[in-house]
């Protein structure tokens, strides 16, 4: 008897041993808004295999209940929380409900978005703000709510998704470009005053590059044919794992991406380079070939996830690398050809203006 205890004990002791090992160590609860989709939801699912328990913010019933379902599959807990990010109740109320079915927020990402692609003359007061309400107040407002929890604790982290665009305006995007640009001034302020108070609470930015979202295929668009990310073109998953070493390591802001980094320093330069490039590129980089239904249904006002969870990839998996896609490269030419007249044009701009009479 004793002999047949000792071969039965260890082995039951390294099985035990063996599934805490494959379990996830619990971090604490994580909350990210525009969840259903795109960036947010390959957030979702890397915070899951992190260990978190997330709270999931967003409009659409279906994307949510596919965020959830990946969080779940992933042994973690996941709340589902239909919330219009620029309604401060609506995200209040959600940030309350989840700290008391899943626990005290730990994290929050703000990832929400939206936007009108079109020219500033295309696009109506109205759309113009409901485009800023959620992608700026949206930050804003889940910054807030995790403030007013947070600061009690003196501990945790809230994490911005910014862009290249939050440096550098472009043609089409003046609605994400002026949202993007606020967040980014919004955090710098706050981070101060954290810093004056001696909190522990840490705030930072992840400034992303163009990626391969549904939101090109879901965005209100004035366009003839399809709008599509500026290559290089990055999938979500990738850009998820950044913001997750940039929750481990506490970066206060990581520009992601080459090219992005480039473009960023690039413009703190040369600013004036980078308008005549734009002016003369931005457009055509941004639309395919595609025609594009002009009565197509956007998110704008209303969530397109309602009945088909979208996922977190858009429609240009064959375009997707990195840097160095064949695209990409083939583009190369015609992209110094446009730098060179773009640098020419300035050059002559700088000339008039310093000329005697």
């Amino acid at each position: 008897m004793v002999a047949h205890a000792h071969v039965v004990v260890p082995s039951c002791r390294a099985r035990v041993d063996r599934d805490r090992e494959q379990a996830p160590v619990s971090r604490g609860v994580a909350v990210v808004t525009g969840a259903s989709g795109g960036l947010g939801r390959a957030l979702v699912q890397a915070l899951a295999d992190d260990g978190y328990d997330v709270g999931l913010l967003a409009r659409g019933r279906a994307g949510l209940e596919g965020a959830a379902a990946d969080v779940r599959a992933r042994g973690r807990r996941a709340l589902e929380v239909p919330t219009d990010v620029a309604s401060w109740d609506q995200v209040d109320a959600a940030a309350h409900q989840i700290e008391n079915e899943l626990g005290p927020i730990d994290v929050w990402i703000n990832n929400a978005m939206t936007t009108v692609f079109a020219t500033i003359v295309e696009t109506g007061p109205e759309e113009l703000r409901r485009a800023t309400e959620v992608t700026y107040f949206g930050q804003v407002h889940g910054t807030m709510a995790a403030l007013a929890r947070m600061r009690a604790r003196d501990r945790g982290t809230i994490i911005s998704i910014g862009s290249a665009l939050a440096y550098r305006g472009i043609p089409m995007q003046s609605a994400y470009c002026g949202s993007k640009f606020a967040v980014r001034g919004f955090m710098e302020s706050l981070r101060c005053e954290l810093i004056a108070e001696g909190s522990n609470i840490a705030v930072s930015q992840v400034h992303m590059p163009a990626m391969n979202t549904p939101q090109f295929g879901w965005c209100r668009a004035k366009t003839d044919t399809h709008p599509m990310p500026v290559p290089p073109i990055y999938q979500p998953e990738r850009c998820a794992e950044a913001v997750m070493k940039v929750l481990h390591n506490g970066r206060r802001q990581k520009i992601y991406g080459v090219w992005n980094w480039m473009l960023v320093k690039l413009n703190q330069v040369m600013p004036g380079v980078g308008d005549h490039y734009m002016g003369r590129t931005g457009i055509d980089s941004q639309l395919t070939d595609i025609p594009i239904d002009a009565d197509r249904p956007d998110d704008l006002e209303h969530p397109v996830d309602d009945d088909r969870d979208h996922g977190a990839r858009g429609i240009f998996d064959d375009q997707v690398g990195g840097m160095l896609t064949w695209n990409f490269v083939t583009m190369l030419p015609s992209t110094m050809v446009g730098a060179g007249r773009a640098g020419a044009a300035r050059l002559a701009e700088i000339a008039r203006q310093r000329s005697p009479g």
